[in-house]
């Protein structure tokens, strides 16, 4: 294939992808409303406490996400705002796919199962952290795909860009905390020539905005609240977990015990689950305890801990299905907000159907990650590059340590990383074709 026949195939793709992802935004933009959820409003006055100079910020959310709303303003210009951060994400997964493969109709099919994807784009409609997360996160693991694919664009920049996209993605989502320093191990150890190199430089740069950013903002809430933590929020999220089994609270704090019992029956029966029990009970933990937020928060937390220890057993079975719940593959999306009605059925089969699509490709995801750690042929087979296995060890890192800190709303914490496992399943079904197709004419056998 001629040089020219090349790229006029890559602006063809390209061209694809980019009409449909921005046509797609612009009738979500005219037929969605934003759609606000019960943390929109502890972010919108988080956002306040900012434009305030942080005098009233309680430190119970992270920074990142209400200095965002604090700088866009309205909730139409932050839907707006994520919709064209959906955009730049879609285009960020066409690059990569188009230089890893050097294909650029895969780099179309990666780009485009971002878009597609209906639990991504009704997310870029949610004011919540989801949509800001997955730019920051996608945008590390682009500087870090460039830093590993092109050793000659290494530079203490490039570095410290990516330290920076990774850094912002803690302080919106305190989850992914872990990143910064797992980009680190990537680009200090980097392989060349079947020989470990070791570059120093990536290690200041990347760790540099991490302990400015995350550390400093956790010594301001240190300093303020007394709990060395990104938030005030600690106690309040492992009662998640010990909620199921809060009976066993001993008797000096049985005043606790009996008040979020009552909160827990009540929502058992409603809901039948125990899943968020604790956001109601609060006001009333504090009325009956006497103890103010902050103090509620770290005597729950004292309780949790001691609860944990004497039984291992219920907290590891909560764990474990908070793990399953995780790739559930939710879709997040209110009927309310759609401005024609006529749209409803096509929105709900193609939620259904993403949901089907996207729960399988999830047990693929897991199925031939684990598959391909043990097995060398697959690993030749799938062609996986460090890069992959950073995508992948991103996606398991999260899973285990979302549900060893929370058990309540467990299948949103993939949201931000869906499209990674998409592009692993992606990446393993193209190398599968390719090397079918070459085997089939002699060319290719794995050893």
């Amino acid at each position: 294939m001629s040089p020219e026949t090349k790229n006029n195939k890559l602006w063809v793709w390209f061209s694809i992808v980019l009409i449909v992802a921005v046509l797609l935004r612009l009738v979500m933009f005219f037929t969605y409303s934003p759609v606000t959820y019960s943390d929109t409003h502890s972010y919108r006055r988080a956002a306040e406490a900012v434009l305030n100079g942080f005098q009233a910020y309680d430190g119970t959310r992270t920074p990142g996400y209400p200095v965002f709303m604090a700088l866009v303003g309205t909730d139409q210009t932050a839907y707006a705002v994520q919709l064209f951060l959906g955009l730049l994400v879609t285009l960020a997964f066409f690059y990569i796919g188009l230089k890893l493969s050097n294909n650029p109709a895969f780099g179309a099919a990666a780009a485009l199962a971002h878009t597609l994807n209906a639990g991504q784009l009704f997310f870029e409609a949610n004011l919540l952290t989801e949509t800001l997360t997955t730019f920051w996160l996608v945008l590390a693991m682009l500087g870090t795909f460039i830093w590993l694919k092109y050793p000659h664009k290494r530079s203490f920049w490039l570095a410290l860009g990516i330290g920076l996209s990774s850094s912002l993605a803690v302080i919106t989502r305190p989850l992914f905390i872990f990143i910064p320093i797992w980009l680190t191990l990537f680009l200090t150890f980097t392989f060349e020539e079947k020989r470990i190199r070791v570059n120093w430089q990536p290690l200041v740069a990347v760790m540099l905005p991490a302990i400015l950013l995350i550390g400093g903002w956790m010594s301001w809430v240190n300093v303020r609240y007394q709990v060395f933590n990104l938030t005030t929020m600690g106690g309040f999220h492992l009662v998640q977990h010990t909620g199921y089994y809060f009976e066993d609270v001993p008797d000096e704090d049985a005043v606790l015990r009996d008040t979020y019992l009552k909160y827990r029956d009540a929502r058992i029966k409603a809901y039948g689950t125990q899943g968020n029990t604790i956001w109601d009970a609060i006001p009333e933990l504090q009325e009956v305890s006497g103890l103010g937020f902050y103090d509620l928060s770290r005597t729950l937390q004292g309780i949790s801990i001691d609860l944990i220890k004497t039984h291992p057993g219920l907290y590891l079975k909560y764990v474990l299905k908070g793990w399953w719940f995780f790739w559930r593959a939710p879709v997040y999306w209110s009927a309310d907000s759609l401005m024609i009605l006529a749209l409803l059925p096509i929105v709900k089969a193609s939620i259904t159907t993403s949901r089907v699509l996207l729960f399988g490709i999830n047990l693929l995801f897991i199925l031939s990650s684990l598959l391909a750690l043990l097995w060398r042929r697959l690993r030749e087979l799938w062609r996986l590059t460090p890069f992959m296995w950073l995508l992948a060890g991103s996606v398991w890192a999260t899973s285990v340590l979302q549900t060893l800190l929370d058990h309540g709303d467990n299948p949103r914490f993939l949201v931000p990383l869906q499209s990674v496992v998409v592009f692993w399943v992606l990446w393993m079904a193209y190398q599968s074709l390719f090397t079918w197709r070459q085997s089939r004419h002699g060319v290719y056998k794995i050893s």
